[in-house]
């Protein structure tokens, strides 16, 4: 018998999804910034961002920033 949609979705909990890695914060909107912005971001707003949608903000800035731009941008904007 195949399972159901329900059976196969991720357990939710307030808000956010669980996987193994941790929770994850679906977001009403993605962040609206081009790549340049991101680029010029400073640290502090790169941790916010990141905390805001749940995603971990390892690494020193330049890699929050790759990290960034690899989850919130889907072209070369």
């Amino acid at each position: 018998m195949k399972p159901s949609v329900e059976a196969t979705r991720p357990p939710e909990c307030r808000g956010h999804w669980h996987n193994r890695a941790g929770y994850f914060k679906m977001p009403l909107h993605y962040p609206r910034y081009t790549k340049a912005q991101y680029e010029s971001m400073d640290e502090v707003q790169l941790d916010l961002l990141l905390k805001e949608y749940g995603l971990p903000s390892n690494g020193d800035v330049t890699q929050k920033r790759k990290d960034a731009i690899g989850h919130f941008l889907w072209s070369d904007d």
